[in-house]
């Protein structure tokens, strides 16, 4: 069983320039992890797949390869991370290295532990499943949420939610965090997705699945990182 690990880091963020390598504690942000991933001993390959050959020496210096740097169609604006990692796969292909499985770890998940990443293996074995998701809980429930009208009046706000109840007796939601996404490479070629039947759902706490859009976030890694 062939493993790889794919850490998209491309350089072209427009809400915090160079985030990827914006340093946090010391260490450029996806830093974390590629040493999570390495330190997991679960992949034969972990490769940044990058469009900046800076970006590239940072990787090789923290254990990762990057052999080959991304093409002009999957480091546009429009492109998804899936056209990313179906490039990496293809590549990797094209040099006679296949892949029974891939994990997609991005960069802006620093609080990802190897713990978490054993973790959804495991759950991948004992479910016999084709991909495996992280999420976490969320902080309110959308019970408890309404929209408001223009005159910003609460007349009606409690009409369509849970009605008063308290938080304690409300069902518990969870959201996509962003950190794990692991998946068999022969159905997620085959469908072109991994959210189908056999997708799972592997649970993260909350302290986790900071994940870093802006330099709020970065402050609150840092806090949680002390």
């Amino acid at each position: 069983m062939k493993n790889i690990a794919i850490i998209l880091a491309r350089s072209g963020s427009k809400g915090l320039p160079h985030k990827n390598i914006k340093e946090l504690k010391g260490k450029p942000l996806m830093a974390y992890s590629i040493e999570v991933a390495v330190k997991s001993e679960l992949f034969d390959t972990v490769h940044v797949s990058t469009d900046s050959p800076q970006y590239a020496e940072i990787a090789k210096k923290y254990g990762a390869d990057a052999p080959f740097l991304r093409s002009n169609d999957t480091s546009s604006d429009s492109a998804s991370s899936w056209d990313a990692i179906r490039e990496v796969l293809a590549r990797y292909a094209e040099k006679g290295e296949k892949f029974d499985n891939f994990m997609l770890l991005q960069p802006t998940s620093p609080l990802r532990t190897v713990g978490d990443i054993q973790a959804a293996f495991k759950l991948q074995k004992e479910k016999n499943a084709l991909a495996i998701v992280s999420v976490c809980p969320i902080d309110h429930s959308p019970l408890q949420c309404n929209i408001l009208p223009e005159d910003l009046s609460l007349a009606n706000f409690r009409q369509n939610n849970s009605k008063g109840l308290r938080r304690q007796m409300l069902e518990q939601y969870y959201r996509f965090n962003g950190a794990i996404y692991l998946s068999k490479v022969s159905s997620f070629l085959a469908s072109g997705d991994i959210y189908q039947k056999d997708c799972y759902a592997y649970v993260m706490n909350r302290r986790n699945s900071i994940d870093i859009d802006d330099e709020v976030d970065f402050k609150i890694a840092e806090a949680l990182l002390d």
